[in-house]
């Protein structure tokens, strides 16, 4: 019996996770803090515009779960650690949370409050661990020279 060798992943299809992987990130906390001034003011605006920055966050969270999706299930060859499992499970639950709160933000005036912001919570919180999670296993090694 053979140990299952360690390959290294595409580095095209890496790079551009590294690209786009934190961008959504930003515009779900941007939605949150529009869910918190909305909460506090009540003026209209802020809540349309979190609408608008949870679409925008999910429409660019497509290509980077894709490539995760392919990079945890589909590993060629490649030792998967239970890190990156974590985070694509993370990262599910907040794009979950996410889709959610965009149908939650398309209701009329105060409808969207509290689940709006719970909703921004949820996936703030899922993405923001996850991002730490990521961190560990995308880290460059050091090479140990003696």
């Amino acid at each position: 019996m053979t140990a299952p060798t360690q390959r290294l992943r595409s580095s095209l299809a890496n790079s551009v996770y590294q690209l786009f992987n934190p961008i959504p990130f930003g515009f779900f906390v941007a939605a949150l803090i529009f869910d918190v001034v909305y909460f506090q003011t009540a003026e209209m605006m802020w809540s349309k515009s979190a609408a608008w920055l949870i679409t925008i966050g999910l429409f660019f969270a497509i290509i980077p779960r894709l490539i995760n999706l392919i990079h945890v299930w589909i590993p060629r060859g490649r030792l998967v650690l239970g890190a990156e499992k974590l985070d694509f499970g993370l990262n599910l639950i907040g794009i979950l949370a996410a889709i959610l709160n965009a149908f939650v933000h398309s209701r009329d005036a105060y409808a969207v409050m509290p689940s709006g912001m719970i909703l921004s919570v949820v996936t703030v919180a899922c993405i923001a661990l996850s991002l730490i999670i990521a961190s560990t296993f995308y880290a460059p090694r050091r090479a140990n020279h003696v």
